[in-house]
């Protein structure tokens, strides 16, 4: 062949060459490329004036239930509000009748469904004899009525005079009395826990209810059953006999040993539990931000003979208005807003995939998340007396419930700009110290506040105590705040906690490799936290528990490229899968793979084709919730979750595999 002579390049290597791979190769950081700059585009003209963006957080009906009941029973008028309201639940209801908690839920979801029903008969834009709701009604019934219906739905019902209050709550107003020290005591139960509790025990206490005007009639949702009125459902009552007894006795006894008669107690103890939600009103009105405390706040208000008019009932109902994500034809009542947490994770994936601190979108982000560490102690402090100050929290109003999460993405969104500027730096040592300080003594990191996991408190026979009353370590805690200290704070498998996490983690695999993530849907995401932890602080992508690990994942890898896991997981507490690929699992299963190899592998860049070509669709699969709450009863669709993770993923390829 001579020099010059215009040849194709397959005559000259074999499809099969190092030549062939290097082409493919180069295209495909093109298109990488090309997806990060389309991705940092859209979020740059999504970015709020305030240097935030504010995605909206979507979870079940039953906030937008919880509104329009407030709405009607306070008489607030905005119909307008009522419009968008019922259009958003209507818009979810499923053929046959019922709504679900996600997608794939088998036939529907009782509780969903009544909460749903309850709401647009009560909104007065639907009656029972139209089509929907009587296909509504007939699920209602198949599955069980109102008497099979979860905790909360009879809460909501027995509020507005639907459902009959029982004899007793579990949880005696007494135990607010009792000192944190105590062998039993109101703080055994995590914060996000008590903010809840503390409303419902005062109504359940009062057996508050004040039926709304107009208010439909729900005693045709009660199915033939043997099982009697009340709040408990029946799978509970045997449990109760064994666990509750053992529990009201020891309240008992620690009762009798208070200097004061019964009667005074019972006084003592509701005031102490409305000085408890006053105290924790955050600057927007709401209880904590919680959409669903705020609910239940408003009515121990009223239980406590405050007046519908009172400034701090209108207040909390100004602070949920704001809390209404508003759509093109619907609108909906989100359980916390996100802004923080939104705001941290794009900020940093933003500079991941390029953008200097200097850029002006980064520097608005930083000078609100700068705004937005908390300075004052909170409940966190009590398991904690050490710790000082300098977390964040999840939502644009917190102030006083830090949470590791959210302290782990702000600092990685300040780190740089921490390395130039004094201000931030002190900052972000104050915040990595909270962080250090709150470690379990068992070496995981829990959400909210240290060693809050009694066991007691997980066998009562409560719906959610098992799941939602305390806040043990989990794996992905543990895996991103170790992800953290190894890439942002230099520390490695030689520095005490990073050694304490390590072996819980190791402790807390799973028998198939893989880790059960508390916060995300589910295997995925708690895998994905703890491999990228291990990696970043030192461990070896040969080392036998990231094999096992990575050997999981690349056997659920699905035809497409990508990966996909039910919600059933978290409820089943077993992997389920999906049976279609999300964009937030794919780009976690992908980032994990990235962190444990040291050039593409096939299943890697399949992975990066499932996001190539597949992250401008806008399908149920898009929309799918991957964000945990409570298991088997709040599941959340972050609608920023398709960039965020899709972003950094594509980002962590470039940089790794740019130049080999």
């Amino acid at each position: 062949m001579r020099i010059g002579t215009t040849t194709n390049p397959s005559m000259l290597f074999p499809l099969s060459s190092l030549g062939d791979v290097f082409y493919r190769e180069v295209n495909e950081l093109r298109e990488v490329q090309q997806e990060i700059n389309r991705i940092q585009a859209f979020l740059l003209q999504r970015q709020q004036a305030d240097g935030t963006w504010r995605f909206c957080l979507e979870s079940s009906p039953m906030t937008d239930s919880h509104m329009i009941i407030l709405l009607r029973t306070l008489g607030i008028h905005d119909e307008h509000l009522m419009e968008k309201l019922t259009a958003h639940i209507t818009s979810l209801q499923h053929d046959n009748g019922a709504w679900k908690l996600y997608p794939d839920e088998h036939e529907g979801n009782l509780s969903t469904t009544i909460d749903s029903y309850y709401a647009l008969l009560l909104s007065g834009k639907y009656t029972k004899d139209e089509p929907r709701m009587a296909l509504a009604r007939s699920f209602i019934l198949e599955k069980g009525g109102l008497t099979h219906a979860n905790m909360l739905t009879k809460f909501s019902t027995a509020l507005t005079g639907q459902y009959q209050w029982p004899s007793h709550f579990l949880v005696p107003v007494e135990i607010a009395l009792f000192l944190p020290s105590f062998p039993v005591s109101f703080y055994d139960f995590v914060g996000y826990a008590r903010v809840h509790l503390a409303p419902m025990m005062i109504v359940a206490d009062r057996k508050y209810a004040k039926k709304p005007d107009n208010a439909p009639d729900l005693s045709d949702l009660y199915a033939d059953t043997p099982i009697s009125r009340g709040l408990y459902p029946h799978r509970f009552l045997e449990n109760f006999l064994k666990e509750g007894q053992s529990f009201l006795a020891s309240i008992h006894d620690s009762l009798q040993r208070l200097p004061f008669l019964p009667g005074q107690l019972h006084k003592l103890a509701l005031r102490r539990l409305e000085q408890y939600i006053l105290a924790r009103i955050e600057p927007d009105g709401t209880l904590y931000n919680y959409s669903t405390s705020t609910f239940f706040m408003i009515f121990a208000l009223l239980a406590r003979g405050f007046s519908p008019k009172d400034p701090l009932i209108q207040k909390a109902m100004q602070g949920l208005s704001d809390s209404v994500y508003v759509y093109e034809n619907g609108a909906h009542l989100q359980l916390a807003t996100s802004a923080v947490w939104d705001t941290a994770l794009l900020t940093s994936s933003l500079q991941k995939s390029g953008l200097s601190t200097t850029h002006p979108a980064i520097q608005k982000a930083n000078r609100y998340l700068l705004q937005k560490q908390q300075h004052t102690y909170g409940d966190w402090k009590i398991r904690n007396p050490k710790g000082k100050p300098g977390g964040w929290g999840f939502s644009d109003y917190n102030t006083m419930n830090p949470d590791i999460d959210d302290t782990t993405a702000a600092l990685r969104s300040l780190r740089l700009l921490s390395r130039t500027d004094i201000t931030t730096a002190a900052a972000w040592k104050r915040g990595l110290e909270w962080l250090l300080s709150m470690q379990n003594d068992d070496g995981g990191w829990p959400a909210f506040e240290r060693n809050t996991d009694a066991d007691f408190i997980r066998q009562l026979p409560i719906e959610g105590a098992d799941t939602v009353s305390t806040d043990p370590s989990s794996a992905d805690l543990t895996g991103r705040t170790l992800e953290f200290l190894g890439n942002y704070a230099g520390r490695t498998l030689t520095d005490p906690h990073v050694e304490k996490g390590v072996r819980w983690l190791l402790n807390h695999q799973e028998a198939n490799g893989s880790w059960y993530g508390r916060w995300g849907i589910a295997y995925l995401y708690g895998t994905w936290a703890a491999i990228t932890g291990l990696m970043a602080v030192g461990f070896s992508p040969t080392d036998p528990a990231i094999q096992k690990a990575v050997a999981w994942l690349v056997a659920n890898q699905n035809p497409d490229g990508g990966w996909g896991e039910s919600c059933q997981s978290d409820q089943k507490k077993t992997y389920v899968p999906l049976g279609a690929s999300t964009p937030s699992q794919t780009a976690w299963a992908t980032d994990a793979l990235i962190a444990v190899s040291s050039k593409p592998t096939a299943e890697l860049q399949r992975g990066i084709r499932h996001l190539l070509t597949h992250n401008q669709a806008n399908d149920w699969t898009t929309r799918y919730p991957t964000g945990g709450g409570r298991p088997g009863g709040t599941y959340f669709a972050y609608h920023s979750y398709r960039w965020i993770w899709p972003l950094l993923a594509l980002s962590h390829y470039q940089a790794k595999y740019a130049n080999t």
